[in-house]
């Protein structure tokens, strides 16, 4: 048994299924977040964990109890919303100890509670503060002293670093992470930004309409997603369709075009000469200026490039294929993910290249 449990939840607005009969098990002690695009009712789950909407049929478990038909503010849970929703009358201290106050805890028990909540988060010196005279990362930090407070059983986290710059966010991610691994507290996370979810669970949930399409720890979910809208949502991917020739030793065969095999691992079954998608990260794809000697390799022609810093994306177009009234046959483009080392040569707009990687850095997928 889990401590947070969704069992066979439903919630529909009119003929829009928001939650679709939904089965989900959080442990407790987890840091779980879910994942996916607008729309996709990652938001609903989280608003029905904390009281705000109800299930059209199911039950919500925490720690053993269903909690559906608990009021809000008895299910002892803390909340921290996207835009912190601070008082802006009440100094640092006095947001932090709402919660306390609300429950008309000891005025003595409530300031020590509020100074060890202050240190926790390092904000001492900000006690007497008002919100406005804060940095976006320490308004971020008080909500979350204000949500952790009470002592929930549960945290909920409603992309809370949205609102923060590239730099500071990063910066949050640490902090958060620091502060729920010291408490231990099971702690369940919304957000679309999937750099933002494998930094900081230990188990994502991908969403969509109203379902949860795949879950497990970031990097099997990465690695091995089970369908083509994971593979594309959770970072990026390069697709060749084609037809599967055979599968043995754990390598398949791949029919991409008449003049075109490809490689990839092979864990489960697969009937020969049915539709399939491989599947290859532009991070694990590498360029040559001469042909090397891959399982896999496309020459193809760099026809845009971008310099990211530490690494720079390349957009390739393939040639292969047969030719048609003097026309080389249309593929999809390749993205190329290529860190810049001193030890690399930089390829040019326009230049001819080849892209090749191993049989085990791809995967396949049933169309």
């Amino acid at each position: 048994m889990g401590f947070v449990e969704f069992q066979k939840v439903n919630k529909h607005y009119g003929a829009i299924a928001a939650v679709d009969d939904v089965d989900l098990v959080i442990e407790k002690g987890e840091f779980f977040s879910l994942l996916g695009p607008s729309g996709c009712g990652k938001t609903t789950m989280l608003r029905l964990i904390a009281g705000f909407i109800r299930p059209d049929s199911g039950s919500i478990l925490v720690n053993g109890n269903q909690i559906e038909n608990v009021p809000p503010e008895k299910r002892n849970v803390g909340m921290v919303f996207q835009n912190y929703a601070l008082f802006p009358h009440l100094t640092v201290a006095d947001n932090i100890a709402f919660g306390l106050n609300v429950q008309h805890v000891d005025k003595d028990i409530a300031r020590k509670r509020v100074e060890e909540m202050l240190e926790l988060v390092q904000l001492k010196e900000t006690e007497d503060r008002f919100p406005r005279q804060l940095s976006g990362g320490q308004q971020q930090r008080v909500a979350l002293a204000r949500a952790l407070i009470t002592q929930p059983h549960v945290l909920l986290l409603d992309e809370p670093l949205a609102a923060l710059d590239k730099q500071l966010r990063s910066y949050m991610q640490v902090e958060l992470r620091d502060l729920q691994r010291k408490l231990g507290i099971t702690t369940f996370f919304v957000t679309h930004d999937q750099e933002e979810a494998m930094t900081l669970a230990d188990r994502i949930a991908v969403m969509r309409s109203g379902k949860i399409i795949q879950i497990g720890p970031p990097s099997e979910v990465y690695e091995r997603p089970h369908t083509r809208f994971v593979s594309n949502f959770l970072g990026s991917s390069n697709f060749f369709e084609g037809e599967l020739l055979g599968c043995e030793n754990g390598l398949a065969k791949v029919k991409i075009s008449p003049d075109l095999l490809l490689a990839a691992g092979c864990g489960k079954t697969i009937s020969p000469q049915k539709k399939v998608v491989l599947v290859v990260r532009p991070e694990k794809i590498r360029l040559f200026q001469e042909k090397p000697d891959f399982p896999n390799c496309i020459p193809a022609r760099v026809v845009h490039l971008v310099y990211m810093g530490t690494s720079t994306t390349y957009l390739l177009q393939p040639e292969y294929g047969h030719q048609s009234a003097g026309e080389q046959l249309t593929v999809e483009r390749i993205t190329v993910f290529d860190q810049n080392e001193r030890s690399k040569p930089d390829f040019a707009l326009g230049e001819q290249v080849y892209a090749a990687w191993d049989a085990e850095s791809c995967f396949i997928l049933e169309e």
